[in-house]
């Protein structure tokens, strides 16, 4: 009994690590929800509280993104085409998402109760349920993370 005590509290620990997180700019900017008409976007997200103390891998057509945690999300624009979208923790999850040009797509990053860490799931969910995810979850920092667009305001001339 106590050595499982332990294990878990140990477990727990290390999984209480923050993650990097983009700035309130470009967590308003990305929720705008706007397509390009050449590309597409992808959100993924965890909106969840079960297992929000634990990170995982995020990895789009076999290139990491980043980490995520509960209530965290990420974006990315993709060509339109078939796309892998993985989640890694003690087991993998993927998903096979077909885009389309200036079409939004919401992928659900889901923490499951593994044996040593938390195990995940991954689903493609519709718009409304998407949208409501992600606004729910603050941007983490992450690999191809679009640049804010700012303004660049001049003094009097």
């Amino acid at each position: 009994m106590r050595v499982s005590l332990l294990i878990s509290t140990f477990l727990i620990l290390c999984g209480c690590t923050s993650v990097p997180m983009a700035t309130p700019e470009l967590d308003k900017q990305a929720k705008e929800f706007k397509a390009k008409p050449d590309s597409s976007i992808l959100y993924i997200y965890r909106n969840e509280f079960i297992g929000s103390a634990v990170r995982m891998d995020v990895v789009v057509d076999n290139e990491l993104l980043g980490e995520t945690k509960g209530g965290h999300f990420m974006w990315v624009e993709l060509p339109p085409g078939n796309h892998e979208v993985m989640s890694r923790a003690e087991r993998n999850a993927t998903v096979n998402v077909k885009t389309e040009p200036g079409k939004i797509y919401y992928v659900w990053q889901e923490a499951t109760m593994g044996v040593w860490y938390a195990r995940t799931d991954i689903h493609q969910v519709d718009e409304q349920t998407g949208k409501k995810g992600v606004l729910e979850c603050k941007l983490v920092q992450h690999r191809k993370l679009p640049v804010a667009s700012t303004k660049v305001e001049t003094g009097p001339k």
